[in-house]
C-alpha cells in the first residue's frame, strides 16, 4: 500500500509539473482568453478599449508628420450635451468645423494620448484603401468573383459571392453577429484571435449558406476579413503596411497607430485599428474634403461618393462598407462600431465629428437614433 501511494504521489507531482509547463506555455493564449472573456466587464471596459496592445497581439505602424490641427473658435454644444455624454458612456470627442477644432474633450480618467480600439470603424478603412488599389488596378474589380481572387476560399461559403457582395455586406453566408451570445459566430471569431489562431482558416471555415449571394444584406463582419484576404492576394503585402503608406503616413498622424493581429501576424481589419481620437476625426476629414489631403488625393473621389451612398441590396442604409444615416443628406456618412465608436461627416456643413465610447448599452432600442440626432443637433449648430 505504502508503495502504491508512493507511485501515486510520483505521478501527481509529475502531472503537477507538466500542467505547470504547458500552463507557462500557453501563458499568453490564457492571458488573451482572459482578457477577451473579461473586455466589456462594467468596471474594465473603459481601461480596456484604451490599452488592447497589452491584451492582443498586434503590429505598430508609423504615423507621419503630423500637421497641427487648427483650433477654431470653441462651438457651443447642444442643451443637455453634458447628461448625454453620461448617458452614453462616451470617452471622448472631437469636433471638427472646416477642419478646425472646435470642441474636445476627454473622459472618464483617459487622455488625448489614448490609442482607441476602433472596432467597425476599421471597416470604413479598409474600403477607403480598396478604392486607392482598385484605382490603380491593382486589386480585381467588384464583380470578380471571390474565389477567383482568392482561391484558398473555394469550397467556402463564399463560393458564388463576388467582391462587390462582400464590400457591400451581401455574401449571402450564414453569421451569427450576436456579441452578448457566448457560442455565436462574432465571439468564436474573437476567441480565434485571442488564441493566436488563423483569421484566414476562420473565414475558409465558413462553409454555411442562409441566402443566395447578392440577394439580402446582413451584417457579416467576416466579409469585411475576406476584402483583407482579396487586397492581400492581390498585393502579396499586409494591410498594415498599404495603409499605413497609402493613408497615415501621408496624412501625418497625432500618435503611431496599431492593429490587433492574428497569431499569424494578419491585420484584425473588420475592427483591430487603434488610433487617438483627433486621428479619427483626420479620417472623417479626409472623407469631407473628397479623399484630398493637402493638395493630394489621397483616395479616389468616386470612391468614396459611392462609399457613402446605398449600395446594398434590397434599399438598405448601406454603402462600401460606410453607413448611410436614415435620411442623409448628399456627404452625410457614418463609420460606426460596438459600444458607441463613431465618425461622423458632414460633408455639406465641413463638420466631423468623432466619438469614442464605453457604451454598454450601444443596442438598447433608440440609442443610435439618439446619438444621430445629436450629431446633426451639432452640425447644425456650428
Amino acid at each position: 500500500m505504502r508503495r502504491v501511494l508512493k507511485w501515486l504521489g510520483r505521478g501527481l507531482l509529475v502531472l503537477a509539473v507538466l500542467a505547470l509547463a504547458v500552463g507557462l506555455w500557453k501563458r499568453e493564449e490564457i492571458t488573451r482568453l482572459m482578457a477577451v472573456n473579461s473586455l466589456f466587464a462594467e468596471d474594465r471596459i473603459v481601461a480596456n478599449f484604451s490599452s488592447m496592445s497589452r491584451m492582443f497581439l498586434h503590429r505598430e505602424m508609423q504615423a507621419g508628420t503630423p500637421a497641427p490641427r487648427p483650433q477654431g473658435p470653441q462651438a457651443d454644444l447642444p442643451e443637455g450635451f453634458a447628461d448625454w455624454l453620461a448617458a452614453r458612456s462616451v470617452t471622448a470627442y472631437v469636433v471638427l468645423k472646416d477642419g478646425q477644432i472646435v470642441a474636445e474633450d476627454y473622459l472618464q480618467g483617459t487622455g488625448a494620448e489614448d490609442l482607441r480600439i476602433s472596432w467597425s470603424v476599421a471597416k470604413s478603412v479598409l474600403s477607403m484603401l480598396y478604392g486607392i488599389l482598385l484605382d490603380e488596378g491593382t486589386v480585381p474589380g467588384l464583380d470578380v468573383p471571390v474565389v477567383r481572387a482568392v482561391p484558398d476560399l473555394r469550397g467556402s461559403a463564399y463560393d458564388g459571392a463576388s467582391i462587390r457582395d462582400v464590400l457591400t455586406m451581401s455574401s449571402g453566408i450564414r453569421f451569427n453577429e450576436d456579441y452578448l451570445d457566448f457560442h455565436s459566430d462574432i465571439n468564436r471569431m474573437g476567441r480565434v484571435l485571442a488564441l493566436g489562431r488563423s483569421m484566414d482558416g476562420f473565414a475558409q471555415d465558413q462553409n454555411t449558406r442562409a441566402r443566395e449571394p447578392g440577394s439580402v444584406w446582413q451584417y457579416v463582419s467576416i466579409d469585411t476579413h475576406v476584402l483583407g484576404m482579396v487586397i492581400r492576394e492581390a498585393t502579396g503585402r499586409p494591410i498594415a503596411d498599404l495603409v499605413e503608406e497609402r493613408l497615415f503616413v501621408p496624412m501625418g498622424l497625432e500618435r503611431a497607430p496599431y492593429y490587433v493581429t492574428d497569431g499569424f501576424g494578419v491585420a484584425f481589419v473588420l475592427g483591430g485599428l487603434n488610433m487617438t481620437t483627433r486621428d479619427y476625426a483626420r479620417l472623417g476629414l479626409l472623407v469631407a474634403q473628397g479623399g484630398m489631403w493637402d493638395g493630394q488625393q489621397l483616395v479616389p473621389a468616386d470612391w468614396l461618393a459611392d462609399s457613402i451612398r446605398p449600395q446594398a441590396p434590397g434599399g438598405a442604409l448601406y454603402g462600401y462598407q460606410w453607413w448611410v444615416p436614415a435620411g442623409a443628406a448628399e456627404g452625410e456618412a457614418l463609420a460606426r462600431g460596438i459600444y458607441g465608436q463613431y465618425v461622423y461627416v458632414d460633408s455639406a456643413r465641413g463638420v466631423v465629428i468623432a466619438l469614442n465610447s464605453a457604451d454598454r448599452q450601444f443596442r438598447a432600442p433608440g440609442v443610435h437614433s439618439e446619438i444621430l440626432t445629436m450629431f446633426r443637433s451639432i452640425a447644425a449648430g456650428l
